[in-house]
């Protein structure tokens, strides 16, 4: 029988709004709750690498290793590879990949990484059966995401939580689920997986700088990026509610009180030797 393939259709896009978040995440402020576990040698793929930021992150932390980038999306590997080298990386590769149906062989992989990866695709639980399927025995499966509702923040902007209804709805729309870090865990277990530890991490946005750039990207994300597009196209707002929510971004930006926090779930899952 053949493997599940891609079902979900990517909310966000690749828009100049979204990649502005995506080329800041990092190993250490994406991916910490891993660190501690990689060794030099480990050959380890990074699913919906994206920009690759982080991948050469993790290429770096393995120098007498290699590390594979993948996304479902061909167009933005052209911008990972440059990534990679700008940074003088020779233990790095891209490809593209749908985590649903892995084109590689059964325990290849010291580990396996995704970041904010399960709440846009249509069977997570397929999707870490294909992550356990290509881990060596011995390695690591590590998943990190995002939980839109446990997202916070103050002061209480109506227009914010009318973006996050929205979203939610777009996202799960779209086949998504937006709140997928308090499901990590399950997910890790119905798919088989035993050895698991759950934990959570935090990003948060406080000082003026901060708040600027988040509620920047976030108020240009709403009218510009494909978030944008499906929510008109979908009948999930019209373009007048999308611009009150991107202005509401734009004002809560501008509190001096302004503080969000962004909760994610990680699972750090080791496979059967």
């Amino acid at each position: 029988m053949p493997r599940a393939r891609e079902t979900a259709v990517y909310t966000h896009g690749h828009h100049a709004s979204v990649l502005r978040s995506h080329t800041w995440r990092t190993a250490a402020n994406s991916a910490a709750y891993l660190l501690g576990s990689l060794k030099p040698h480990m050959r380890i793929l990074d699913i919906g690498c994206g920009p690759g930021t982080i991948t050469a992150d993790l290429a770096e932390l393995v120098p007498d290793g290699h590390v594979t980038g993948v996304d479902h999306a061909p167009g933005i590997l052209e911008q990972a590879r440059a990534t990679a080298q700008a940074r003088g990386l020779t233990n790095v590769d891209f490809a593209v990949a749908d985590v649903h149906a892995l084109e590689y062989p059964d325990d290849t992989f010291c580990v396996v990484h995704a970041h904010q990866v399960l709440q846009h695709v249509g069977d997570p639980v397929q999707a870490l059966r294909e992550m356990h399927r290509v881990t060596k025995p011995g390695g690591f499966i590590a998943v990190r995401d995002a939980d839109y509702a446990a997202m916070t923040w103050y002061p209480a902007v109506p227009g914010l939580d009318d973006w996050l209804d929205l979203y939610e709805r777009v996202a799960r729309a779209n086949g998504g689920e937006p709140d997928a870090g308090r499901r990590l865990k399950a997910w890790a277990r119905a798919a088989g997986l035993r050895d698991i530890t759950a934990t959570s991490a935090t990003w948060t946005f406080a000082t003026p700088e901060e708040r600027a750039w988040w509620s920047g990207l976030w108020a240009d994300r709403t009218l510009a990026s494909s978030y944008a597009e499906r929510a008109v196209q979908g009948g999930h707002a019209t373009e007048e509610r999308l611009r009150a929510v991107s202005e509401a971004w734009r004002d809560w930006g501008r509190r001096e009180d302004g503080w969000f926090g962004v909760l994610h779930g990680e699972i750090l899952c080791r496979k059967e030797a």
